[in-house]
Parts: structure tokens; sequence; C-alpha cells
């Protein structure tokens, strides 16, 4: 067991080191363009789009980094791998393909 979890270790750091990656990139894209800025009306009507278009994966990327922090913090505790639900297992395949679950596939539906 103790290989299996240093392998769930690492792949949540990874995931979430990935992750912070992927919301630094987001809100990078999606810093709003101030009325100083020198640019036509069309680069200004393209940058509210983005904002908007860009705002569900970023919150998106925000909820999946609270749940793999959420996760980091619960292993080797006896809250780690159980469903919050229902309290039971999460299939170790489901941890290992998706880090950040909180839910087993059931309650997850």
């Amino acid at each position: 067991m103790k290989k299996t979890t240093d392998e769930i270790r690492l792949k949540v750091v990874a995931e979430i080191e990935k992750t912070e990656k992927t919301i630094t990139k987001l809100e990078e894209l999606s810093k709003p363009v101030t009325s100083t800025d020198a640019i036509g009306h069309v680069s200004r009507m393209n940058s509210i789009n983005n904002d908007t278009v860009l705002a569900i994966p970023l919150n998106n990327a925000k909820i999946k980094l609270a749940s793999l922090n959420k996760v980091m913090a619960q292993i080797g505790t006896d809250d780690f791998g159980k469903c919050l639900k229902c309290h039971k297992p999460i299939a170790l395949g489901r941890i290992l393909f998706r880090p950040q679950s909180l839910l087993c596939i059931k309650c997850a539906k």
C-alpha cells in the first residue's frame, strides 16, 4: 500500500502543479483591458468576449485545484480514498485516473 500511496501522492502533486500553471495562464489571458490601453474598439470587444469564454475553464481549474489540495491533505489519514457522500472507498483506478475525485463513481453520477 505504501507504494500505491506514494504513487498517488506523486500524481496529485503533478496535477496540482499542472492546474496551477493552467490557472496562471487563464488569469493572464483574461486580464482586463483598461480604458487607457491604446487598442481599437473591435480589439476591446474581443477582449471582453475572451474574458467571458475563459471564465468557465478558469473557475473549473480553481475547483479542481481545491479538490486536489483536499485530497493531498487527506493522504495518510483515515479519510483518504473515501467518498465524501457515502463514505465507501473510491476505486483505486478512479483515484489514479482522476486524482481530484472526492466522490465514488456511483455518487458522482
